[in-house]
């Protein structure tokens, strides 16, 4: 099985996970325990309502003068990767292991069309025929969702953004086209497959043309399809030959998870090292 085909398997079953948690009625009638806040936003990027799942900190004052970094998750459904990723910030503020942070889950409506760019592939066009509208996507983070956290949330200038599989591709085409977006990115098993691996072909260039470029990045993948390895090799070889000393690079294959269950060991390794990195 092409790594394509099993990336899209699993992909396929995410929508089906979630249509069966929406019709969830154990809580109906309960008291809810508190975890963070749902704000709706109309976008004129996009064309329609979005949701922001939003966790606030420890301690968080909307009167005080403390200010926060912010994560941003993509796949940031309820349903999705937005309490797993919350809750493990709340864990590691616990132990002092990362700085107090606000966290910005960006729910989906159709992750395969905002998460790639255009493909020339028609393997990939037949696949995902409503895919390419990544543009669109990072002008709304740009536009509507950032300025919107700025302006209701006390939050600092460090922002963090964490992309798995095609969210993985997307971080990585915002790190290569819209840097300043973010000060952090953390790229999990990306699909660089994508459009024949235009994208990733390209890294050699644009990192070694970009010496401007202050990031720290932070690539991890478990046991895939050797392309899925073939890809993110790719990635990090580029931007540690670039040159470019302002550039940090971590990579950290974790060879006992595979594609499902990376997420949460390599975002746990992450926010270990840049979180130490901040302090």
């Amino acid at each position: 099985m092409s790594e394509r085909y099993f990336i899209l398997a699993f992909l396929i079953l995410l929508p089906l996970i979630n249509l069966a948690q929406s019709a969830d009625k154990r809580y109906e009638g309960k008291n809810i325990f508190p975890f963070g806040q749902v704000v709706e936003i109309e976008s004129a990027k996009l064309n329609e309502k979005r949701i922001l799942n939003i966790y606030l900190p420890q301690g968080y004052d909307p009167d005080s003068q403390e200010t926060y970094p912010t994560i941003y998750v993509l796949d940031g459904s309820a349903h999705e990767d937005f309490p797993h990723i919350a809750g493990l910030v709340q864990f590691m503020n616990m132990y002092e292991l990362l700085p107090k942070s606000i966290v910005v889950g960006i729910a989906n409506v159709d992750r395969y069309r905002d998460f790639t760019y255009p493909s020339t592939d028609k393997a990939d066009l037949k696949s995902l025929p409503q895919s390419g509208g990544s543009e669109k996507f990072i002008a709304f983070i740009e536009a509507e969702v950032q300025p919107l956290i700025a302006k209701s949330y006390k939050v600092n200038d460090h922002k963090t953004l964490i992309g798995q599989s095609l969210g993985g591709l997307l971080a990585t085409e915002i790190l290569m086209k819209k840097a300043d977006l973010f000060d952090d990115y953390i790229i999990v098993s990306p699909s660089l497959w994508w459009d024949k691996q235009k994208l990733v072909k390209g890294a050699d260039e644009f990192f070694k043309a970009n010496q401007q470029l202050k990031k720290r990045v932070f690539v991890s993948l478990g046991k895939e399809h050797p392309t899925m390895h073939k890809v993110a090799d790719k990635l990090v070889e580029a931007m540690r030959k670039s040159g470019n000393d302002q550039l940090t690079v971590y990579y950290e294959p974790i060879l006992d998870e595979d594609h499902a269950t990376i997420l949460h060991s390599a975002v746990y390794q992450a926010f270990k090292v840049l979180g130490a990195k901040e302090k």
